[in-house]
């Protein structure tokens, strides 16, 4: 099963979250940014890639967080979702490249976001993540 990974970058008591701009049944939903592991990259690698590509963002990888979670892609395959714990690089500033918009959420505005669903199972871990 192909893996897809999501990165929680937690800064400050924070969470960054993404809005999809795409496909259109998910625009305007939010996100933990992240995408596709590539054939011979570990998990780590494909995050911190994927953050580098959508949002010129430099992370560090600080281990995995919550459940695996299985989705269908966009094509109909199986996919198991994994999500790992990041914090900034020393400088780093998110720019949405490929999302309508970003934005820093502390536990308290979780339940206000409109998640996608695969990401919603992430809640209660990242309520553990930053601090709630």
């Amino acid at each position: 099963m192909k893996v897809v990974v999501g990165a929680a970058v937690v800064d400050g008591g924070r969470l960054l979250v993404a809005q999809r701009a795409e496909p259109p049944d998910m625009r305007g939903r939010w996100e933990l940014p992240g995408g596709s592991v590539e054939d011979g990259e570990s998990e780590p690698d494909a995050v911190v890639r994927e953050l580098h590509e959508e949002l010129a963002y430099a992370v560090v990888v600080q281990g995995r967080l919550g459940p695996d979670v299985p989705v269908t892609g966009r094509s109909g395959e199986s996919l198991l979702l994994r999500f790992y714990r990041c914090a900034p690089a020393e400088g780093a500033v998110p720019v949405a490249l490929e999302h309508l918009a970003l934005r820093w959420v502390a536990a308290d505005e979780l339940d206000g976001v409109a998640w996608l669903p695969a990401d919603e199972v992430l809640l209660p871990a990242l309520r553990a993540a930053l601090g709630e």
